[in-house]
């Protein structure tokens, strides 16, 4: 297997913990907990694991100033400005939303790691992308341009080995449940379980893309993951399980079943969940189980993929009961 550069700063490797308070409130299967929110820099979260990869490539290319893209409570974005600031590199997030008159959660964050900040639109982000990395170029701040979400087969590769030490920690699931959209942390996932010998089902929540799309990029992606490690794997879309039943309102629109979600991982386990992604993801899971789509004997493992700090954003002041 071809070796790919990395720079080691995630907290690692991440503890695998049970839920017993939950799976009895569920009445379902037994429910772990990969805690990919432990991983370190800034809150944590899933983007660490690939920054270790994506930020090693950047230093390879002789990088100064690291460009990449999100919503304006961008949990990627939080992360790369973190670690841009531990490494030392200059960070630019390009952000899709309007400019918010206060600043919360993930933006104060971003703020805080000294990110230069360009706003733009959701329809024109990948065009004012290219943009600010073709302006810095020209200004001779050699930028690095991470793709969206950190999804591209550098960023996968770091889950591909994040199933490695899953499997080191001696854990084998029937079932590893998490947060799916722009498919890196899926498609490294499921080339890691091919390399390294899982056995058990990996099933994507699809946050935000319809099931036919989001089984093809995942796909994809993992195939180029796996040629990029030296190994070939086919992997067709009918080989990906996507679930893109929990939608919801759109992205980042958060619904009764997200906030129920956060409130019973909360008070059952004292674990916090993200309104975006982990929150949607516990949803489908939980109804899932209350649909006996689980056997009551299978071990279940839901992998934690951070986002906590959006929580504290104003948009999602509706988590908060009266006083």
């Amino acid at each position: 297997m071809r070796t790919i550069p990395r720079i080691n700063f995630a907290h690692l490797p991440t503890p695998v913990e049970p839920l017993p308070r939950l799976s009895a409130e569920l009445g379902g299967p037994n429910l772990l907990v990969k805690r990919d929110d432990l991983t370190g820099l800034a809150f944590g979260g899933n983007k660490i694991r690939k920054l270790e990869y994506l930020l090693a490539e950047a230093q390879s290319h002789g990088a100064h100033t690291i460009i990449t893209a999100g919503a304006v409570q961008s949990n990627h974005c939080r992360q790369t400005a973190a670690a841009c600031a531990h490494l030392n590199f200059d960070c630019i997030l390009v952000l899709s939303g309007e400019k918010p008159s206060n600043v919360t959660g993930n933006l104060l964050l971003d703020q805080l790691f000294n990110a230069e900040i360009v706003w733009t639109s959701l329809q024109e982000r990948d065009q004012m992308l290219q943009q600010t990395f073709q302006k810095e170029w020209e200004l001779g701040r050699r930028p690095y341009m991470i793709p969206y979400g950190g999804s591209n087969t550098t960023g996968a590769t770091a889950y591909a080995f994040a199933m490695k030490e899953l499997l080191d920690q001696k854990y084998q699931p029937d079932w590893i449940i998490f947060a799916s959209s722009s498919a890196g942390t899926q498609a490294g996932l499921v080339t890691g379980a091919r390399l390294f010998g899982f056995k058990g089902n990996i099933l994507g929540i699809s946050v935000d893309e319809t099931e036919a799309d989001l089984k093809a990029h995942v796909a994809s992606l993992a195939n180029a993951t796996a040629d990029a490690l030296g190994e070939k794997i086919n992997f067709l879309p009918q080989d990906i399980m996507v679930n893109a039943d929990y939608l919801g309102g759109g992205y980042g629109i958060m619904g009764a079943p997200e906030i129920e979600a956060i409130r019973l991982f909360a008070r059952q386990e004292g674990l916090l969940l993200d309104p975006v992604y982990t929150g949607r993801a516990a949803a489908g899971l939980i109804d899932l189980i209350r649909k006996g789509y689980f056997k009551q004997e299978e071990i279940v493992l839901f992998w934690h993929t951070g986002g906590t700090p959006a929580l504290f954003s104003e948009k999602y002041a509706q988590l908060a009961e009266p006083i």
